[in-house]
Order: C-alpha cells, then sequence, then structure tokens
C-alpha cells in the first residue's frame, strides 16, 4: 500500500462545548448544512452550531463552532437521526420512532404539531421525483414488519404516498428517484417502488455486522459487502467500478470524490475510487459516525465532532509526483477532471503530464516519458534546456515557472553517470528528429533543429549530414562554431551552402582535399566538390575552383564543364570558347570536352570537329613515336580519330591531309580522299598500301550511307575495277574481287560485271554472284510488273468511276426533260 495524505483530521466541536461536565451526554447523531451544525445527543437534545472555516495559507483550515442554541425534544429518548431539508427551512428529527419536524434557525416543533409515526430510520430521496419544490420525499423503515412508507413532507404537513412490503425485514435504506437501495436480513436489493420490480444485488449477513447503504452519486450506491468489500452498484443493479477493499468491521462510510471513506473501531481509512487502493490510514478511535455533507465529510465520537478536511487534488498530485508516482498522479488528476473547470483542468492536466515525463525521463523510462511529453504538449526547449549549452545563445527561453522538476541540467540528473547520459542524449536525438516536422516545433523550429545539430555532431551520427541537406532551421553562427569545434569541416560547408554560402563551402572542402584540415567524412571528397560546382549556378565561384579541379585530376575535374545540367546548358552561361581556352593548359580534358561539344551535343562548328581531330591525329603520332609500348591506348585513339573523321562532314580536310603526309597514317589518308570525293585514291591506299580489302569494303559501305544506290554501285565498281588490274599480289587481288562478287552480288550491274571479268573465270567460282544478281533481276523485274498490275488496277477503277458519274448525270437529264414535257 502506497500512502498518500489526502484528508487531515481537524476538530470542529470540542466535548466542553457541547456537554460541558456531563459525563453521560453522548452524540447519538450529527447533520450539516451550509454552516449550520446539528448535533443530536442522547439524552434528547438537539444541538445548534455555526461553523466558520479559516483557511490557513501553509496548512489545512481549522474550524470554529460556536453555538447558537439548543433545544430538548420534550421525550428520554435520545435523537436517533437528523435531516436537514433547507428549502423547507425544516430540520426532520427522528427519537423515540417519530419523526418530527423543527425550525432549522430556532429548533421550535412546527405549530400543526405534524409528524410522522413508526419510523424505525428514514432516508431522504435526493434524486425527487414530485416534481413540487416545496416539499422533500422521506422514505422509512417502519416498524412495522417487512414494510416501506414513502411520503412527502411539507413545511407544516405530510402526506403518505407509497407502502411496499419487502420479502425480509429491511434494515437499511438508500433512494434515488423511484429506486429504493435496500439491505435486508440476508441480502441487498433493488427495488422500484413505482413499477413494484425487484432485482436481488447479492447476499450479505447482517447478523455478523450492521449494512451500509450510501447514495454516492445519481442512480449508483455503495453497499458494505462480504469480505471487507465496499461494492457499488447502479439503479440497473450491475457494478460499473470495481470494489474496495476495506476493513470487515467498517461500521460507517463517505464518499469524498475520488475517494471512498470507511470508519472501523480503530482507524478511518482512505480508499481510492479510480484505482481500487488504500491511499491513507488515519488512527480514530471509538469513532461511530462518519457522514459527508454536499462534499464535507463529518466524523463523530460519542464525545466530539471533527472535520476531514481534503488536501487540495492538486497538491496530492504534486505529493505523489514527488514520490514517483506517476501512474497514481494521473489516475488521480484524470479523476480530477469532474470537480474542475474544463479549461482550468486542461492547463493543469497538461502540467502534470509534462511533470510525470520528466520523472520518467530521470528514470530512463524513454518510451513512457516520450508519450507524455507528446500529451502534455511539452515546450521541447524545457527539455533541451537539461542539456547543456544545445539552445543557442540567441534563445529568449525560460523555464516554466514553477520548474517542471527539479534538476538544473543533465549532470545533476545522471550524476555524472556518463552511459546515463549518453542513453539521455540518444533519446533526444530520437525525439528532436520526431517532433521537428509537427505542430510541437512551430514557433522556435530554429532551437530545435540547432539542438539537433549539435547532438549528431557530438556523436559523430550518421543523420548529421542528412539534416544538413534538407530543409532545417538551424542557426548558422551557434552551428558553425559547433561544428568546427567538433571538427565537422565537410558538415560545416553543407550548413554554408544551405545558407548560401558556396564560397565558403567550397573553401572549406578545398582544404580538407589539401590536407590543411582534417575529416574522413567522405573519402570522395573530391569528386564530391567536382559535382557541386557542376551543378553551381555560380559561374564566378566555377571559374575560381576550375584550376584547382583540373590540377587535381584533368578526367574528372572537365566533368565541371560536361555534365553541366541540360536546363543550364541551354542557357548558354559558359562561353565553349571560354572553356576551350582554360583547358589549354590540361591536354586531357581539353580533348574531353572536344569530345562533348561534337559527340555529345553535336555543335555543328567546324572550329571545334577540326581542333578534335587534331588533337587525336597529335595524341597518335606521339603515341607511335613512343617506344613505352602503348599499343592498346594507340589503337584506341586512333579508333576515335577514324570515327571522327568517317562521322563528321565539318572538319577541314585539306589541312588534315598535310598533317597526315608522311606520318604513316594511310587508313586516315584513305577517309580523308574519301571525305573529297577522290574514291579511287582511297580505294588504292586500302588496297595496295594496306592490303586492307575488308576495310576496303567497309569504305564503299560508309561512303555510300545514305547515297542512292547508283552511288553505292559505283564505288563497288571502282573497287572491283582496281582488284581486276594486273599486278604483283594479282592471285590475292582476284581471291578478293570473287569474294567481294560473291558477298555483295546485289550491289553491282551483273551485265557490267560480266564485261569486265576475265574470260578464264569459270561460271562455278562465280556461283554465288551469279545466283544472287539472277535473283535479284527476277526480283525487281517481278517487282515492276506488280507496280504495273496495281497502276493498271487503279486506272481501271479510276475509268468505272468516272464513267458512272457520267451515266448518272445523264439520266438526271432525262428526267429532268420529262418533267418539262408533263408541265407543258
Amino acid at each position: 500500500m502506497m500512502s498518500i495524505k489526502a484528508f487531515t483530521l481537524v476538530s470542529a466541536v470540542e466535548r466542553e462545548l457541547l456537554m460541558g461536565d456531563k459525563e453521560r451526554v453522548n452524540i447519538e447523531c450529527v447533520e450539516c448544512c451550509g454552516r449550520d451544525l446539528y448535533v443530536g445527543t442522547n439524552d434528547c437534545f438537539v444541538y445548534h452550531f455555526l461553523l466558520e472555516e479559516r483557511p490557513v495559507p501553509a496548512g489545512p483550515a481549522t474550524f470554529t463552532a460556536t453555538k447558537q442554541l439548543q433545544r430538548h425534544l420534550g421525550f428520554k429518548k435520545p435523537v436517533n437521526e437528523l435531516r436537514a431539508a433547507s428549502a423547507l427551512n425544516r430540520l426532520l428529527v427522528l427519537c423515540d420512532n417519530s419523526i418530527s419536524l423543527v425550525n432549522m434557525l430556532n429548533l421550535e416543533p412546527v405549530p400543526s404539531g405534524a409528524r410522522i409515526k413508526g419510523a424505525a430510520t428514514f432516508a431522504l430521496n435526493e434524486n425527487p421525483v414530485s416534481g413540487d419544490p416545496f416539499c422533500v420525499e422521506v422514505c422509512i423503515i417502519s416498524v412495522k414488519r417487512r414494510t416501506i412508507q414513502m411520503f412527502l413532507v411539507y413545511e407544516d404537513r405530510v402526506q403518505i404516498v407509497k407502502e411496499v412490503s419487502t420479502a425480509e425485514q429491511p434494515l437499511a435504506v438508500a433512494v434515488d428517484g423511484h429506486f429504493l437501495c435496500l439491505a435486508l436480513t440476508t441480502q441487498y436489493i433493488i427495488h422500484n417502488y413505482s413499477t413494484g420490480v425487484s432485482q436481488d444485488l447479492f447476499p450479505y449477513c447482517s447478523e455478523e455486522r450492521p449494512p451500509i447503504v450510501k447514495r454516492i452519486g445519481r442512480q449508483e450506491f455503495l453497499l458494505a459487502g462480504p469480505g471487507g468489500l465496499g461494492m457499488f452498484a447502479t439503479v440497473a443493479g450491475i457494478s460499473q467500478r470495481a470494489p474496495v477493499h476495506w476493513s470487515e468491521n467498517v461500521i460507517g462510510a463517505a464518499v469524498s470524490f475520488p475517494y471512498v471513506i470507511a470508519l472501523d473501531d480503530e482507524f478511518i481509512t482512505v480508499h481510492s475510487m479510480l484505482d481500487q487502493q488504500q491511499k491513507q490510514t488515519l488512527p480514530f478511535k471509538e469513532g461511530h459516525i462518519l457522514q459527508d455533507f454536499e462534499g464535507r465529510v463529518i466524523v463523530a465520537t460519542s464525545k466530539g465532532v471533527y472535520i476531514l478536511v481534503p488536501l487540495p487534488l492538486e497538491k496530492q498530485i504534486q505529493d505523489l509526483l514527488a514520490s514517483r508516482r506517476v501512474e497514481e498522479a494521473l489516475v488521480l488528476a484524470k479523476g480530477a477532471r469532474r470537480n474542475i473547470p474544463k479549461e482550468k483542468f486542461q492547463v493543469m492536466y497538461r502540467r502534470i503530464l509534462q511533470q510525470a515525463g520528466f520523472i520518467q525521463f530521470a528514470q530512463l523510462q524513454f518510451l513512457e516519458a516520450k508519450e507524455l511529453f507528446r500529451s502534455g504538449q511539452l515546450d521541447v526547449r524545457e527539455l533541451i534546456s537539461l542539456y547543456p549549452f544545445l539552445l543557442p545563445t540567441s534563445s529568449s527561453f525560460t523555464r516554466s515557472h514553477p520548474p517542471l522538476h527539479e534538476y538544473a541540467d543533465l549532470n545533476q540528473l545522471t550524476q555524472g553517470d556518463q552511459e546515463k547520459m549518453a542513453k539521455c542524449k540518444r533519446f533526444l536525438m530520437s525525439y528532436l528528429n520526431e517532433v521537428r516536422s509537427t505542430e510541437v516545433a512551430n514557433g522556435y523550429k530554429e532551437d530545435i533543429d540547432t539542438a539537433l545539430l549539435k547532438l549528431y555532431a557530438e556523436a559523430d551520427h550518421d543523420s548529421l549530414l542528412d539534416l544538413l541537406v534538407t530543409e532545417n532551421f538551424c542557426l548558422l553562427t551557434d552551428s558553425a562554431a559547433w561544428l568546427e569545434k567538433h571538427k565537422k569541416y565537410f558538415a560545416l560547408g553543407l550548413l554554408y551552402h544551405y545558407n548560401n554560402q558556396d564560397a565558403a563551402a567550397v573553401q572549406l572542402w578545398v582544404n580538407i582535399v589539401n590536407g590543411d584540415v582534417q575529416d574522413s567524412t567522405r573519402s570522395d571528397l573530391y569528386e564530391y566538390i567536382v559535382d557541386f560546382l557542376t551543378y553551381c549556378l555560380d559561374e564566378e565561384l566555377v571559374w575560381a575552383y576550375a584550376d584547382w579541379v583540373l590540377q587535381k585530376s584533368e578526367e574528372v575535374g572537365v566533368q565541371v564543364f560536361t555534365k553541366r545540367p541540360l536546363d543550364e546548358q541551354q542557357k548558354n552561361s559558359f562561353n565553349p570558347d571560354d572553356i576551350i581556352h582554360c583547358l589549354k593548359k590540361y591536354p586531357k580534358a581539353l580533348v574531353k570536352y572536344l569530345e562533348h561539344l561534337v559527340i555529345d551535343k553535336r555543335l555543328q562548328k567546324e572550329e571545334y570537329h577540326t581542333h578534335l581531330a587534331v588533337l587525336y591525329l597529335e595524341e597518335v603520332l606521339l603515341q607511335r613515336a613512343s617506344a613505352s609500348g602503348k599499343g592498346a591506348e594507340a589503337t584506341e585513339t586512333q579508333a576515335k580519330l577514324r570515327r571522327l573523321l568517317q562521322k563528321s562532314d565539318l572538319y577541314r580536310v585539306h589541312f588534315l591531309l598535310e598533317r597526315l603526309q608522311g606520318a604513316g597514317l594511310p587508313m586516315e589518308s584513305a577517309i580523308l580522299h574519301g571525305k573529297l570525293g577522290e574514291h579511287e585514291k582511297a580505294l588504292h591506299i586500302l588496297v595496295h598500301e594496306l592490303q586492307d580489302f575488308s576495310a576496303a569494303e567497309d569504305y564503299c559501305l560508309w561512303c555510300s550511307e545514305g547515297r542512292d544506290p547508283p552511288h553505292r554501285q559505283q564505288l563497288f565498281h571502282t573497287l572491283l575495277a582496281i582488284y581486276l588490274h594486273a599486278g604483283p599480289t594479282a592471285h590475292e587481288l582476284a581471291v578478293a574481287a570473287v569474294d567481294l562478287l560473291n558477298r555483295h552480288a546485289t550491289e553491282f550491274d551483273a551485265a557490267q560485271v560480266l564485261q569486265m571479268l576475265p574470260d578464264t573465270w569459270s561460271v562455278q567460282l562465280l556461283c554465288p554472284f551469279l545466283m544472287g544478281a539472277m535473283r535479284d533481276s527476277i526480283h525487281a523485274r517481278r517487282t515492276v510488273q506488280v507496280a504495273l498490275g496495281l497502276a493498271r488496277s487503279e486506272n481501271l477503277i479510276y475509268t468505272y468511276d468516272k464513267t458512272g458519274i457520267a451515266g448518272r448525270g445523264t439520266a438526271d437529264a432525262r428526267g429532268s426533260s420529262r418533267e418539262n414535257g408533263d408541265g407543258t
């Protein structure tokens, strides 16, 4: 059992004030209505006191009772019960089985002498059904066996309205509307006296202890159940609350929400209706009366009257939080909702949630703390402020007052435990990352993102870069100093870039690559800088670092010009001539850039094409002159040169031919002669100098690409004529001629070829050629026949259509003539 101080017991009426030195006078009953306190004694006296409550700032209120008057009722019996009916200014007094009506102020009986006779006990209906504001409804247990009676009581008269018989003798009763909650001899029941329907609740042995029936709210009752249980029951016969465990010797009970208070021979115990736990125990011997009157709980012994003064719920909640009893505090706070105005409750409850969150946080219960912080709408800066130096120096934040927790900072909270401190920092990283894009961050995103950056940098966390390359609100001054302190220079460059300080960013990254500062965040930082400059819109910045990137690597550095975005290229923000001028010191980069202009962008400018061809040629000549055996590289460059010479029509052919003289590059010379239309020279070089018959055939193909068939046929006939000229390699040329004919039969005029061929060649040798030529001839003839047939058909259709139109016109004319004749 976890205790809490929910009530303080204070004296209301001292023994001397009540009975002086009369030893035999005992208190039998009490009633309280506002400031009026009534006490009934065993010697048939009723005392009227006026209660004065005096608040004490640092403690519970005190009460002073001033005796107004006392009156003897004229019997020799004790006053058993008192009930105030303030609407009638009447006090109902049960004495000697009779309920009398007396004036609340002077305690005089009503002149009419109206009373209810034969009552063992009675209860007022606090949820009346009569609808008459000038009467109260009273239910009595009659001295007649097994009988309940309902009365209407007015200022000076009473009226019986209902009599109900019960199966067993009733011992206690409480009323709500038409419902009676009755304690019979062996069980509790709910009885609707309007319909006569009864419902059993649960058994109870009245011989072991007296029953308790207490109305605690609309249509709900508290009952003393078996086994020391305080049971709740509604008029529907069900329980909507779990029972509370109290003493088996309970003699009285009361409710002061959210508590049930029980009285036994030695103690007053306080139980929560919210979690059913016993919260407080107050020693109180010889008590025999416990009742609640409109929120005021009064207990009495036979000699004195006391009041249980509740501590304010907020004070109780704060006491629970101070004891780290978070769950109980939250349960109590939720239960307090019904007693506090909505707006005030919301403010109070949010603060309690925040306090509870810090308690859980201090205990490293981070999941629970996070949920409480969220529910309580915590200003996250309250949490950040626990961590030294995380809030920006420019932040205007001040902690809540009164404070939400007792900690100066994280060092005090963790008592210097580095492991706990690391866990707390990991939690804050996670929490800030979650809330930074939610409404929680509104108004102080700079504080959150700056704190998050500092945490990431200190922990060398991968998310630091993610934070800086996406939308963020990190304050530059604070963040830059922190990143520099933790040697996060690459991240600092990203911060500069995000704040439109690209020059500072690039310079910092260049310093890292040059080794002036140390930061191993990116092993490919040079490539990153090149990529950054490639997409940079600041021309001056690109030019400023162009030499640096090219000096590091010509092939990679040139990408700042060759890989610029297409939309920027279309703006022509970088003049190619300026770039070429810059790249003159970097031949490899210059080749790459000219390839970009000529091949990738397909710029139709003679200067670029010629320049690239010359660079290729110089590289080929250099490689050929080198004795270091770079055959593969020479072949690759030479292949690029040949491809350019073949595909481009823009370079200066004569200029290149002059450069090729004596260079020993026959293939390139042949291509250039071809560009000049000197096909015979070109083919002569390929056949006689290179003896590369395959290249000669390829030459015919690429030279005639996109040209009409007669041009291609002419090229192949020229090559065939060269093959057929006798020479030192006549046999090889004859074989090449046969292969040429057999492979490209369709490219030749068969009749002309047959006239050119030597008479000594056999038909079998030329069989593939002849078959191909025949097939091509037949195909051509049939194609012509088909075309002719289609033309004739189209002509026939046209003639038919024309004849039909003429016929319809003649018929129409005749019909018109007949109509005119009829008219005549």
